[in-house]
């Protein structure tokens, strides 16, 4: 299980990880998780635990726990939403069969088989996944499992670890444009604690780089929005995998998407509306993100984005 071929995704809210997301969704040597790959459990308890959630982190386990308490702990909100309960999941207008009770038993199986660990969890609950989803378009080429969870970049190093064949893609956009996004959410959160998500995150995925420079993947939204052949076809090329031509359009099980709401914030994933987006902030509120994030906006090439 170890040898498990694993590329997760994450980024901070409204950065673009559902965008990139669904832009690898049609790539015929990847299995794309259909939702959002909340792997977090209730366990996970550290210093960033009252800074995110913990669904989206990287999973703790139990100890004394068998493989079905393993499965069941792990938050999956998403994906066990739209299984178990279709008529309230946001996802309730695609078609989606897969029956949780049967992934639960093949991930038992396979747990059984591996035995319990981090790493073994992980890899039966994608394999379990795709083992179970009736209708997943297969192209029979598929060879790497490919996740997203939001600000799991902070869980990067320990993944890498653990899962010597992972590779990890950090998505990292303006931070005008993100909080503007995050303002239109029916509760959003302040600009201070926005920011501070947002600066967090670019901090361990440069940290997180430095310590695992050819597994540590980090792209700009602005890029991928640009050409996204290009950008995410150099991501492929370190997986050792083809430049699809799906890479170029965003899809759900290879089907195109008109849009990529509900799969995130972002409707219009150009790069007019990227920055229309940054302008509808105000004068305070964009002298006041800048001054929050100023330390990564010249790594990262935003010091005259608005300009």
């Amino acid at each position: 299980m170890t040898a498990f071929r694993l590329l997760m995704l994450g980024a901070m809210y409204e950065n673009g990880g559902n965008t990139t997301h669904r832009l690898l969704d049609g790539h015929p040597q990847m299995f794309v998780y259909p939702y959002e790959s909340q792997l977090g459990t209730r366990l996970v308890n550290d210093a960033l635990s009252s800074t995110f959630p913990v669904k989206y982190r990287w999973p703790v386990f139990a100890l004394d726990a068998t493989p079905r308490d393993d499965y069941v702990a792990m938050i999956d909100e998403e994906g066990k939403v739209r299984s178990r309960t279709p008529d309230v999941s946001k996802f309730r207008h695609v078609p989606f069969q897969m029956n949780d009770n049967e992934r639960c038993a093949r991930y038992v199986s396979l747990v059984e088989q591996s035995g319990r660990s981090r790493a073994a969890n992980v890899a039966a609950f994608f394999t379990a996944t795709f083992d179970a989803w009736k209708d997943f378009k297969r192209s029979g080429r598929e060879v790497v499992h490919v996740g997203y969870s939001p600000i799991l970049v902070v869980d990067a190093d320990t993944i890498l670890r653990e899962m010597p064949e992972a590779h990890f893609l950090h998505v990292v956009r303006n931070p005008w444009s993100a909080y503007a996004d995050t303002k239109k959410r029916a509760v959003p959160l302040s600009l201070a604690h926005y920011l501070l998500g947002w600066t967090l995150n670019q901090y361990y995925a440069l940290l997180f780089r430095q310590q695992f420079p050819d597994r540590l993947h980090i792209i700009r939204l602005e890029d991928v929005l640009a050409d996204p052949r290009k950008t995410l076809g150099a991501i492929c090329d370190a997986l050792g995998l083809e430049r699809a031509e799906s890479l170029a359009t965003p899809s759900w099980n290879g089907a195109p998407l008109p849009q990529v709401y509900p799969w995130g914030t972002i409707r219009a994933p150009t790069v007019a509306a990227n920055l229309a987006t940054a302008q509808e902030l105000s004068a305070v509120e964009q002298d006041e993100v800048r001054g929050r994030a100023w330390p990564y906006l010249e790594p990262f090439g935003y010091t005259d984005f608005l300009k």
